[in-house]
């Protein structure tokens, strides 16, 4: 018997850890008679309901022909209402020892469930502990530093070898869609063959198209007055983002040093109180950060900088959103760079 819970957003990498489980768990026995998967649609009742009852049935039945059962419950993730995943639960105090059960907290397909991914109910994996059970979180790390750190993990645990600047090429292409280097590596595999070297020209040839990036990749390049980096990452945030978001994002932000500039803010944490932000006080470090290196001049000039062009997107001027954005970016770079 064993239990493994695995949890995330990302759908690719999902199917990759739970492929990687479901064949690391049944071994030497026929899939076709020892494996059975259950999704969304297996769990509806005949009301047009949730239900359970078919996961439960499916662990409970006893092996035929094989020594053990591996039986997989996908969109659980349905289930997050109190109550919901007691019989679940109930399942995990007896699980008959031929079965292994492989359990995945992910939103459903169907239309109906949108929004983030609920939480595993305390009580679901409190049971999974108990039974002895592993969790797994697919979930790349939302920090830069450590989730650099995970995509090159990544590249590292494949059969290929990649130059330093293909490792550069691919933390560039996938950005913010880091789920996207299964897909990649796949491709590159499969192109070059198991254990060949990867150049960052390999990356172009096979890359496909770059990816998203996150809002804060743009914050950092301006505030290191890096230009063409701010740029470049502007150009791959406007395919998924009006560019008023982009506008309200930025104006927020200066709004924030405008509030902390000569307010006696001593650390990110006072800072972090000034500006009503709850959780982790990092944001407010970085923009602490910014605000007593721009002083008051750089951040009114700022602030007029997002005035003129939040006018210009509205018609002022004859021009392309995007190229008011490019003119107020390489403007806000440009002052965090005298």
């Amino acid at each position: 018997m064993s239990v493994q819970l695995v949890t995330g957003d990302d759908p690719v990498l999902l199917a990759e850890a739970v492929a990687r489980i479901v064949k690391e768990t049944l071994g030497d026995e026929d899939r076709s008679l020892a494996l059975e998967q259950l999704d969304e649609t297996s769990l509806r009742d005949p009301d047009g309901g949730w239900s359970l009852a078919p996961l439960v049935d499916a662990a409970q039945t006893e092996p035929f022909l094989t020594l053990r059962r591996v039986v997989v419950g996908r969109h659980l993730a349905r289930f997050s209402r109190k109550g919901q995943c007691d019989e679940l639960v109930r399942l995990l105090e007896s699980l008959p020892a031929t079965t292994d059960l492989v359990l995945v907290w992910e939103r459903g397909v169907d239309p109906t469930m949108g929004g983030r991914l609920p939480a595993v109910p305390k009580e679901l994996a409190a049971a999974v502990k108990a039974a002895g059970g592993a969790k797994l979180d697919v979930n790349p790390p939302t920090r830069k530093s450590d989730a650099g750190k995970w995509l090159r993990d990544q590249l590292n645990q494949s059969s290929l070898r990649f130059e330093p600047a293909a490792v550069a090429a691919v933390e560039d292409l996938v950005g913010a869609d880091r789920g996207n280097v299964v897909g990649l590596l796949r491709t590159l595999e499969g192109a070059l063959g198991a254990g060949s070297t990867v150049t960052a020209d390999d990356v172009a040839v096979y890359g496909g198209e770059a990816g998203s990036v996150v809002p804060w990749e743009l914050d950092d390049a301006i505030d290191r007055g890096d230009i063409a980096a701010a740029l470049k990452v502007l150009h791959r945030l406007l395919p998924s983002r009006h560019a008023l978001q982009v506008l309200a994002a930025l104006h927020g932000r200066y709004q924030r040093m405008l509030r902390l500039d000569g307010a006696g803010a001593a650390d990110e944490h006072q800072a972090a109180a000034m500006l009503g932000m709850k959780g982790s006080t990092y944001p407010a470090r970085k923009i602490l950060g910014q605000t007593r290196r721009l002083g008051s001049e750089k951040i009114a000039r700022a602030i007029r900088l997002l005035a003129d062009a939040d006018l210009a997107l509205r018609g002022t001027v004859d021009w392309p959103d995007e190229l008011v954005l490019e003119v107020l970016v390489a403007r806000l770079a440009q002052l965090s760079s005298r």
